[in-house]
């Protein structure tokens, strides 16, 4: 018999998600362990206690919020349409840099008038008013898009939601507009549809959220969630540096840290490590490391390279843990 599992973290079964959040994952060292695809649940071996769940997409939200998951991996867009206000469920991880897309209003090319979205409102009101009627707008996320047309002076609309492909309501005449959710626009643009200015209501990624009363109040779950949200965390920061290694000359390891300490671009974060390197031939060697931000790898190869330093290695950490977690402090 099983046991009952003390953490549940609720993950897409199919859709642009799936395979890229097992990806990522992995990319952790968190990786899932699913011994059927038609079987609904898996374990992460490295976090015992863990158990992954596949939901579809629209379904994540709510069943962390219900307490049916701890937490969830969902697109930002989605858990913004589906959150119930003051409930226990909040974003714990904003960005996860993965499922970039924009959720973004789309109008019919032959609307050659219409390229902002201060014009769609002057047709909205002066068009679709004189006709005593409102514009249609075809959507699957009408909370997110009713909210950002009346922040944006549209008051005269009519939402219609819709399951299916958005993009042929205009054409086949029961919206006008649509909103919905595009990575490259392509599809719009295929269906004859453009994007226009300012017409974007918001960019989304995927992200993690968590119930935070389920964690909080479940004993030793919440130990398995602090390492689970600080594994992420960890390896999504150490996306930004690189550790770099050469081998220079000095008297004392003082003398070759204080050529680095003199140089930001080769400092580092908090300083060079320093360790004596044993050579057949000569004494006076020493291997420095340092971990730099991305930004700046091309100056610091170059600066060490000027200092004197060879055989300069560079690699990217795996891990980068902070003394302070912001994504824990945010769950509990």
């Amino acid at each position: 018999m099983q046991s009952k599992p003390v953490l549940r973290l609720a993950v897409p079964s199919s859709g642009p998600l799936h395979e890229i959040t097992l990806s990522f994952l992995r990319s952790c060292g968190l990786s899932v362990s699913r011994t059927n695809s038609r079987r609904y649940t898996a374990q992460i071996p490295t976090l015992a206690g863990m158990q992954v769940i596949f939901l579809r997409n629209s379904d994540v939200p709510p069943m962390v919020e219900e307490g049916s998951a701890d937490m969830g991996i969902v697109g930002r867009d989605r858990f913004l349409e589906t959150r119930r206000e003051g409930g226990s469920t909040d974003v714990v991880i904003a960005e996860l840099g993965y499922g970039h897309c924009k959720l973004e209003m789309g109008v019919p090319d032959s609307w050659v008038d219409v390229t902002s979205l201060a014009d769609l409102a002057d047709v909205a009101m002066r068009e679709f008013r004189e006709k005593h009627t409102d514009l249609r707008v075809a959507t699957k996320y009408p909370r997110l898009v009713g909210g950002f047309l009346l922040n944006n002076g549209i008051s005269y609309f009519l939402l219609v939601q819709s399951s299916g492909a958005l993009e042929v309501a205009p054409a086949m005449g029961y919206a006008d507009v649509i909103a919905d959710i595009t990575s490259t626009g392509a599809t719009m643009r295929e269906n004859r549809l453009k994007s226009i200015g300012g017409g974007t209501i918001m960019e989304s990624q995927a992200c993690l959220i968590a119930n935070k009363r389920t964690i909080v109040d479940g004993g030793e779950g919440l130990e398995l969630a602090r390492t689970f949200v600080e594994f992420i965390e960890a390896h999504l920061e150490s996306e930004g540096f690189y550790s770099v290694t050469a081998n220079m000359r000095g008297e004392t390891p003082e003398e070759v840290a204080g050529h680095l300490l003199g140089n930001p671009d080769v400092s580092g974060l908090r300083g060079p490590t320093i360790s004596k390197v044993h050579t057949r031939d000569s004494e006076g060697w020493y291997a420095v490391t340092v971990i730099i931000e991305k930004s700046k790898l091309v100056s610091a190869v170059g600066s060490l390279r000027r200092m004197g330093g060879s055989s300069v290695t560079v690699s990217q950490p795996s891990y980068v843990f902070d003394s302070d977690s912001t994504a824990l402090d945010k769950l509990l």
